[in-house]
């Protein structure tokens, strides 16, 4: 399943709370995606977020049906490693 990330910019400071991510995860298995996990940035107004997805225009419909910002949407296809290795992404 190809991976992406998602950056999402928010007006007012994310307070994340236990409850908050159930709704979340419902609308995004609807869709189709799967949330890994997040960032959150120093000032708590963006999130770096990793997603597995057939597509990001997955990504955007299940933001949009969660009525939250998916500022950019971008896919990866490895990650550089310490040592300077690429170690493709599986």
């Amino acid at each position: 399943m190809p991976l992406f990330i998602v950056e999402r910019e928010y007006a007012e400071r994310v307070e994340p709370y236990l409850g908050a991510f159930e709704g979340l995860n419902e609308v995004n298995a609807t869709e189709g995606v799967r949330w890994l996990f997040s960032f959150l940035s120093l000032d708590r107004r963006k999130t770096y977020c990793l997603y597995e997805a057939p597509t990001a225009e997955m990504i955007l419909s299940a933001a949009a049906a969660a009525g939250i910002p998916a500022d950019r949407v971008v896919e990866v296809v490895g990650r550089v490693l310490p040592t300077g290795a690429l170690e493709p992404v599986v």
